[in-house]
């Protein structure tokens, strides 16, 4: 019997087909949680084992060449069947899991609170949440359903919407008894919590977009602490220890516990929105269509009060 002919290790078929895919190695390392030289290294490797260029940097960045386009087509074809019959596999063993990919902020702020409802719901669904801000690949990934904050542009045509963000000024009711917080201007009396966002994947949940579009100029805060996380950020606002941009509704069970209240009357919408995704593996599936019902719920849901901006400290 013949042998069977030696192949390229599948990783640097899955790099390949990303790079493809993403016109560009930094995203393409970002979606397979590596390092851009790490995957530079496994392409180039990938072409000397097949002996020829795959790709040629061009005018508009990274480009495919002839041999590398004829490659992608088999490349990807063989990865979404091998994905969705290992898809497959799976959701037949373990039929009662349920994989939901999400960010950071969204999973710990608002899904985990609300958990406990879907389990008392559905105790025999066992849900995994995976919170990372990075994108993931909705066809050749191992999660279930996907939300993720974004244009509505840039979702697939099911996806359904589940709320935008409202940015709104807050703080802990203790720090407004016992100063004065009126007026926008009166910010320069306090200090300002910021997210660090080198990518720039919130730029409107930032002060001087805020203050800006208050038509307010010239604040100067007594100082200011930045954070990597927004969890972070609201724990020290409900410690307070200054004055963060609240994202609603996100937020809202800390309005409606009393442990932070909203500040002026200004606040704007932001132009991205939630979205939950069933990935192509999960179609059908009881326990996706289950979470999908009542996430969509959740979202729906009015406030279990109302709750209403502050625009003067409260008296005491």
């Amino acid at each position: 019997m013949a042998k069977p002919p030696l192949l390229p290790t599948l990783d640097f078929f899955r790099g390949f087909d990303a790079a493809a895919r993403h016109g560009s190695f930094t995203r393409a390392a970002e979606e397979l949680h590596l390092t851009q030289s790490a995957l530079s290294r496994e392409i180039k490797k990938l072409e000397q084992e097949i002996g020829t260029a795959l790709f040629e940097r061009g005018r508009r960045g990274l480009e495919l060449t002839q041999a590398g386009e004829t490659l992608h087509v088999t490349v990807r074809n063989v990865l979404r069947e091998v994905a969705q019959v290992v898809a497959g596999i799976r959701a037949r063993a373990g039929a009662h899991r349920l994989t939901v990919s999400t960010t950071v902020p969204f999973a710990s702020l608002w899904l985990v609170p609300k958990l406990a409802r879907f389990r008392s719901r559905h105790p025999d669904i066992e849900v995994f949440v995976s919170a990372d801000n990075r994108l993931i690949d909705l066809e050749r990934s191992e999660v279930d359903i996907v939300v993720r904050f974004t244009q509505a542009a840039r979702v697939p045509q099911d996806a359904i919407r589940l709320f935008g963000e409202r940015i709104v000024p807050v703080a802990s009711p203790r720090l407004v008894r016992r100063t004065r917080l009126r007026r926008p201007e009166d910010l320069s009396r306090h200090v300002l919590l910021h997210l660090e966002d080198p990518l720039a994947r919130v730029p409107w949940l930032d002060w001087e977009m805020w203050l800006g579009a208050a038509g307010v100029q010239g604040v100067e805060p007594s100082g200011n602490l930045r954070f990597s996380q927004y969890d972070q950020l609201l724990q020290a606002a409900i410690a307070g220890q200054g004055i963060a941009l609240g994202r609603r509704p996100l937020i809202d069970h800390f309005l409606e516990s009393g442990e932070l209240v909203t500040l002026f009357a200004k606040r704007y919408d932001v132009p991205h929105a939630y979205f939950a995704i069933c990935t192509t593996s999960a179609h059908g599936r009881p326990e996706a269509a289950a979470f999908l019902d009542w996430i969509v719920a959740e979202a729906s849901a009015p406030a279990t009060q109302q709750v209403t901006p502050r625009t003067r400290p409260p008296s005491g």
